[in-house]
C-alpha cells in the first residue's frame, strides 16, 4: 500500500494548468524589432512556417518588443519597408536550398537602417529548421551582449502518456516543434539526461515484474538495463559530471534516496525514514535537496551527503514537491489553496540556501515538474489543462512565462 501511495506522490507531480502565455512583471521598455522575409525558395505555408518559429525565439530570448507582422522585401534592399521605419532595429532573412538541396539561411542584422550583424546557417534537412531559428535567436542575443541562452540549442526529453499504461519517451527542441519518439510500446517514465551532450538517457520501465532502470545510447541505438528494485526505482538527477546519480527505490517496501556509482555500478542509501523520501536532487557543496512526508504532507529538505543532519529547507506552504535545483536555489511546486469542490492553485516558487530570499513564479493554474536549465538561467516547466499539455519556459531574469502546447497525449515528465 505504501509503494502505491508512493507512486501516486510522485507520479502527482506530472500533472496540471492553463495552456496561455503568462507575463508576471511589467518589464522596461525593451527596443523595437521588426522581421523582414526575403525568401523565393518553398512554398508560402512553410516560409510563413519558419518565420513564425523565429518571431517565438525573439519573443523568448525577451530583449526586445518584437512585431509580429510578416513583411517582405529584398534581401540586397538599401531601405527597410516603410513599415518598419521607425523600428530600433530590423531582422531581414532568406531561406533557400542549394544545389545539394541543403536549407539555407542567411540573415543581417540593421540597427536604424545600418547593418551591424550578418551570418549564414545551413542543415542537410529541412525538418531541423527550427534548430537554425533558435541559432539565430541565440547568435543575436550573443551580439547584443546578453547573458547566455545556450539552453535554447539544447533538446528537451519528455514522457507523454498516450493510452492507459502506454506512452511514449520523445526527444524535441524546447518549443515542442520537432518531435523524435525514441523509445514506444508499454509503459516508459521519467527520463533523464545522463550526460551533457545529450547522447545518452536514463528511464523507467514499468513493464516488468519489478521497476526497472534503464539506459539508452542514442548514436549506438543499444538500451542497458542497470538496476532493478522492487515498488520503485527513478533516476531523479545525474550530478555534473555524469558520474553520480540519485535513484528513489523502495527495496523493502520503504521509498528512500539512494547515490549510484556509474563506474562501479554500486548504490548507497542515502535516507532512512519510514515515510516517503523522493525525488532527490544535487545541490552546493555536496548537498542534496529532496521531498519528503517527516511533517505529515510533502515537504522540501537538505542532507549533506555523508552525514545523518537532515534541514527542513521551506516554511510557506503545505504540500511542496517536485523541487529542482542550481547551486543555491531551489525551485519547488506549493499548493496554495485546499478546496474540496474545485480545483486547487499550485504555483511554483524560487528560494536561495543562503538567505530567506523566496519568489513566486507562477501566478495561475497548476504549475509542475520544474527543471532548471544548466545555467540557471531559466526553469522548464508542466502545465496539463483538461486533454492539453504543454511545456513552459520561465525566464528568471527577464520575469516572463511562455508556453508551447503539445498536440496530443500528456505530459508524464520531462528534462533538458
Amino acid at each position: 500500500m505504501k509503494i502505491l501511495f508512493t507512486w501516486l506522490f510522485i507520479v502527482s507531480l506530472s500533472f496540471a494548468g492553463d495552456a496561455t502565455i503568462e507575463v508576471i512583471k511589467k518589464v522596461e521598455s525593451l527596443p523595437s524589432l521588426a522581421v523582414e522575409e526575403s525568401s523565393s525558395s518553398y512554398d508560402d505555408t512553410f516560409k510563413l512556417r519558419f518565420f513564425k518559429s523565429l518571431i517565438a525565439d525573439l519573443n523568448v530570448i525577451s530583449i526586445f518588443n518584437v512585431d509580429r507582422h510578416y513583411r517582405k522585401t529584398d534581401y540586397d534592399s538599401s531601405d527597410v519597408v516603410v513599415e518598419n521605419k521607425d523600428m530600433k532595429y530590423v531582422l531581414r532573412y532568406q531561406i533557400y536550398e542549394d544545389d545539394n538541396r541543403y536549407f539555407n539561411v542567411r540573415m543581417k542584422l540593421l540597427k536604424e537602417s545600418t547593418e551591424v550583424m550578418s551570418k549564414s546557417y545551413k542543415i542537410k534537412k529541412v525538418d531541423f529548421y527550427m534548430f537554425i531559428s533558435h541559432a539565430m535567436a541565440y547568435d543575436i542575443n550573443e551580439f547584443m551582449g546578453e547573458p547566455s541562452v545556450e539552453w535554447m540549442k539544447r533538446k528537451v526529453i519528455f514522457s507523454r502518456v498516450v493510452a492507459p499504461r502506454k506512452s511514449e519517451l520523445v526527444i524535441s527542441d524546447y518549443t515542442l516543434t520537432y518531435q523524435h519518439v525514441v523509445v514506444k510500446g508499454g509503459f516508459n517514465v521519467f527520463p533523464k539526461w545522463a550526460n551533457k551532450e545529450q547522447s545518452e538517457f536514463y528511464y523507467t520501465s514499468l513493464d516488468g515484474a519489478k521497476p526497472s532502470l534503464k539506459k539508452v545510447d542514442i548514436k549506438a541505438g543499444t538500451v542497458k538495463s542497470l538496476l532493478t528494485s522492487d515498488g520503485m526505482m527513478i533516476c531523479s538527477d545525474v550530478s555534473d559530471d555524469s558520474k553520480k546519480l540519485l535513484l528513489t527505490m523502495a527495496p523493502s517496501g520503504q521509498p528512500d534516496i539512494y547515490l549510484y556509482d556509474v563506474a562501479t555500478k554500486r548504490y548507497s542509501r542515502v535516507t532512512n525514514y519510514r515515510g516517503i523520501d523522493v525525488n532527490g536532487q544535487f545541490i552546493d557543496n555536496g548537498n542534496i535537496a529532496f521531498i519528503s512526508n517527516r511533517l505529515g504532507y510533502p515537504n522540501v529538505f537538505s542532507k549533506k551527503l555523508g552525514t545523518s543532519e537532515v534541514e527542513q529547507m521551506i516554511y510557506y506552504g503545505k504540500s511542496n514537491a517536485a523541487c529542482s535545483a542550481h547551486n543555491e536555489y531551489i525551485v519547488y511546486k506549493a499548493r496554495e489553496s485546499s478546496n474540496a469542490f474545485s480545483k486547487n492553485t499550485f504555483n511554483l516558487h524560487l528560494i536561495s540556501t543562503k538567505t530567506d530570499f523566496i519568489r513566486r513564479l507562477t501566478a495561475t493554474g497548476v504549475n509542475e515538474f520544474p527543471r532548471f536549465s544548466k545555467d540557471g538561467d531559466a526553469i522548464l516547466f508542466i502545465k496539463n489543462y483538461k486533454a492539453q499539455s504543454s511545456i513552459g519556459i520561465i525566464r528568471l531574469n527577464h520575469n516572463k512565462n511562455y508556453l508551447f502546447p503539445l498536440k496530443y497525449g500528456r505530459v508524464q515528465a520531462m528534462d533538458w
